[in-house]
């Protein structure tokens, strides 16, 4: 029978099938073939032992959270306690557009933000809605709750940006356990410890455990200017076809970032991960 994991803990797996929940153990083959379980799995169940018999093809999947077959992930962001980081926002949607995955983008703790600071994340905002990704505020619940449906959605940013708050605001009946940040290191404590699907507004929704760092080893400097979508859409205007818009004298990238067509901070962006790709 067809079902879907929503559950891992240690070697257990609890699948729903037909809206009813079972705890089920995966076939030892699976670890003689070295394949684990992911949340968000499509699997085939053997209803009556109670064991996973077959992994349907996944369309992705992710190492840190744990998850397969995701339709978008909303990158919770916080600009106070834990500070804005514009790095690893980037970091956190090149990967998924190396992956397939939708990003988008919600930003929290506005209201610990000075006049100045609200000005200058809003420009910010601005900008990520101008190259096309949703963008929200924590506070705009109605529109949020619209991005569910019929989706699986992982939630995922630094700890302590607000995750399970804000999963606790869409639905009070989930009572996440969420946890007081600490100012002497500017980030949160991990208050999510598994991976787990929850049923939000018609669609599944993942609060994964936070972090606060990840690489992008697998991704080729050749490959970064078409993850970074406001470089892609200009980079056929560059004089040289293979221009990596680094140093070329003739770039039109490095144009546009002075004019400020493209946000300076995105193309300083890609110049990290260009200088630390392989």
């Amino acid at each position: 029978m067809n079902a879907i994991i929503v559950k891992s803990l240690s070697d257990i797996y609890t699948v729903k099938y037909n809206n009813e929940l079972i705890e089920c153990k995966a076939r030892g083959v699976f670890r003689n073939k070295n394949i684990t379980p992911l949340v968000g799995d499509k699997v085939e169940v053997d209803l009556d032992k109670k064991i996973i018999t077959d992994i349907l093809e996944r369309k992705n999947s992710l190492i840190r959270p744990p998850l397969a077959n995701i339709d978008q992930v909303m990158i919770i962001t916080s600009v106070k306690k834990p500070d804005y980081s514009d790095n690893l926002l980037d970091k956190m949607i090149t990967m998924l557009e190396y992956n397939n995955i939708t990003p988008i983008i919600c930003f929290t703790k506005l209201d610990l933000c000075n006049k100045l600071e609200i000005k200058k994340i809003n420009n910010i905002i601005k900008y990520y809605k101008k190259i096309g990704y949703k963008v929200y505020k924590n506070t705009e619940i109605r529109k949020i709750k619209k991005v569910f449906k019929n989706k699986l959605t992982v939630f995922s940013g630094q700890s302590g940006a607000g995750k399970s708050t804000l999963l606790n605001k869409l639905d009070k009946n989930l009572e996440l356990k969420t946890a007081e940040i600490s100012n002497a290191l500017n980030r949160g404590k991990h208050t999510t410890r598994h991976v787990e699907l929850f049923e939000v507004y018609n669609g599944l929704v993942a609060d994964t455990p936070g972090f606060s760092s990840f690489d992008l080893k697998d991704i080729k400097k050749e490959e970064l200017q078409n993850l970074f979508i406001d470089i892609k859409k200009y980079k056929d205007t560059c004089e040289y076809k293979d221009c990596s818009h680094i140093n070329e004298k003739e770039c039109n990238i490095i144009k546009l970032v002075k004019e400020g067509i493209i946000l300076k901070s995105r193309y300083d962006n890609y110049k990290k991960f260009w200088e630390e790709g392989k």
